[in-house]
């Protein structure tokens, strides 16, 4: 069984180092974003684990020092889900930090009940890309100031079932969980063809990652399912240090090998769904999340 499964989940390592770097990692009390954090703050990087619970977050920092010697790594308050969190936090960034290297929007919301954020969008739309989308904005003058510098978001192989519902991204016609969830996911990969667009002359590089299908916490609004597929193909399902692989690999790897605005699957450029190679789709997605925030981001 142990063969097979290496079959699906290909072992990687590398020996970087990132001494004298920053990273922010969103969500990272848990799951893979803990995981991606405890490896960055591993190759001694100063690593900010932004997180909406803070005594979550103060655990998980608290976690990552005591497993990793010499640890450098501080826990912030941010709520993806409210513009005024998430305008404090970068605030909070600014004032703390002399340099952001790493960007890593890893925190989402899956599937979950029909809800909004605070400012009135669709919770999956709204924290999954909405939320990443700001902050990124917020944090582009830090990330250029240290470039060579990388943004990296966690999308998902769900974007293949997703379609930007421009005329109903908040689903106020009708809500289907997994329909909201594929559409962020989706919003996560177009993003970052776009924002590579701009960004690359700066020495900001982007790119979308898929980190497999790894049990965190993100499955609590699915556990049935879930609970079937790890009946039937448990030996495929990811641990969270193995779905953060593929995260730390777009951080990592010179960039010379990579392809800024890629979508990266298994340590590996990969193809994501026709859709998501859609520049005009994605083109249409950065003027309309410029107009739903109230942002001008040229």
């Amino acid at each position: 069984m142990q063969a097979l499964r290496s079959l699906f989940i290909p072992k990687w390592s590398s020996d970087v180092r990132l001494d004298g770097k920053t990273a922010v990692v969103t969500g990272a009390n848990v799951g893979i974003g803990k995981e991606t954090a405890k490896d960055l703050a591993g190759r001694g990087a100063r690593v900010i684990l932004a997180c909406r619970d803070m005594a979550k977050g103060e655990q998980a920092a608290r976690d990552i020092m005591r497993e990793v010697r010499g640890a450098k790594v501080v826990a912030r308050q941010l709520d993806l889900a409210d513009t005024k969190s998430i305008c404090h936090f970068a605030e909070n960034i600014y004032n703390t930090e002399k340099a952001l290297h790493y960007l890593v929007n890893n925190a989402g919301v899956a599937m979950c009940p029909y809800g909004t954020t605070a400012d009135g969008y669709e919770m999956q739309f709204g924290v999954n890309h909405l939320g990443h989308f700001f902050l990124t904005f917020l944090l582009l003058d830090l990330l250029k100031h240290s470039a060579p510098s990388r943004v990296v978001n966690l999308s998902s192989a769900a974007h293949s079932l997703g379609k930007i519902q421009f005329d109903d991204l908040s689903s106020e016609k009708g809500y289907h969980p997994v329909r909201a969830y594929a559409q962020s996911k989706l919003a996560n990969i177009l993003f970052t063809r776009e924002l590579a667009k701009r960004t690359e002359v700066l020495g900001v590089m982007a790119y979308s990652v898929d980190p497999g299908v790894v049990n965190t916490e993100i499955s609590r609004h699915m556990m049935r399912p879930i609970g079937e597929l790890v009946k039937t193909f448990g030996f495929l399902i990811k641990s969270p240090a193995e779905g953060a692989y593929t995260s730390i690999y777009c951080i990592v790897t010179p960039e010379n090998q990579m392809l800024t605005g890629g979508y990266y699957k298994d340590c590996a450029i990969a193809e994501s769904s026709r859709a998501g190679q859609d520049d005009g789709s994605a083109l249409k997605l950065w003027a309309v999340s410029c107009r739903l925030l109230g942002i001008r981001w040229r």
